[in-house]
C-alpha cells in the first residue's frame, strides 16, 4: 500500500494524539492487519495486537476474544459497510479512531483492482460523533489536520487548507 509514498504527516499527528491520551502500559488492539503504523506504535513502546484481515463487517469474534485495554481504528471505518456492529462489540473502555473526511471536491476512493481499498463511507465529523454516541461512547478529544499533495491544480491547493483527516480519542459510557 505504501510502496511509493508514506504518510509521514498523518502518521506524526496520529502518534502525538495517540501519545497524548494513551499510556504505553495499555494494550491496544488495532483493527486491521499489521501495518507501517502499528510497526511505529510499537517502537513507540505500545503492546499492540492486530486483527487477522478477516472480514469484520461479518466476523467480530476478535473483537470479543482478544484482551486489550484501548482499540484503535486509523483509517479503517471507511472500508466497512457497518461499523456500527463494530463499535458494539469493542470490549473496553477506550479508543481512537481515525477517519479521512469528505471533501467536497473529491469523489469517494474506489480502486479499480482492489476489492479491500475501497471507501464506503466518506464520512463528515458529525457522522462519526453521532455513530459513536449510538454506540455508546463520548468523544472527549478530537482533532482536524490537513494533507497536502505535492502536486500543482485546484485541488491539491484546496488540500492545504482543507482538513482531510478526524482523529478522535472516546471513552465508553457506563450507564
Amino acid at each position: 500500500m505504501y510502496e511509493k509514498t508514506f504518510p509521514n504527516k498523518r502518521f506524526k499527528y496520529t502518534l502525538d494524539f495517540l501519545q497524548k491520551h494513551i499510556t504505553t502500559s495499555e494494550t491496544i488492539f488495532d483493527l486491521g492487519v499489521s501495518n507501517p503504523f502499528s510497526k511505529i506504535m510499537q517502537e513507540n513502546g505500545y503492546d499492540v495486537k492486530n486483527t487477522n484481515g478477516e472480514d469484520l463487517d461479518n466476523d467480530q469474534t476478535a473483537l470479543q476474544t482478544e484482551k486489550y485495554s484501548v482499540f484503535t481504528a486509523f483509517e479503517i471505518f471507511e472500508h466497512l459497510l457497518n461499523p456500527y456492529t463494530v463499535l458494539q462489540n469493542i470490549k473496553c473502555d477506550k479508543l481512537l479512531i481515525s477517519i479521512p473526511l469528505r471533501l467536497w471536491f473529491s469523489s469517494a476512493y474506489r480502486s479499480k483492482t482492489d476489492m479491500w481499498d475501497r471507501h464506503y463511507h466518506e464520512f463528515e465529523d458529525w457522522q462519526l460523533d453521532w455513530l459513536l454516541e449510538k454506540t455508546g461512547w463520548k468523544v472527549v478529544a478530537r482533532q482536524k489536520f490537513t494533507h497536502p499533495v505535492k502536486k500543482i491544480g485546484f485541488r491539491p491547493l484546496l488540500r492545504f487548507f482543507t482538513p482531510r483527516y478526524y482523529i478522535v480519542y472516546a471513552e465508553k459510557v457506563n450507564n
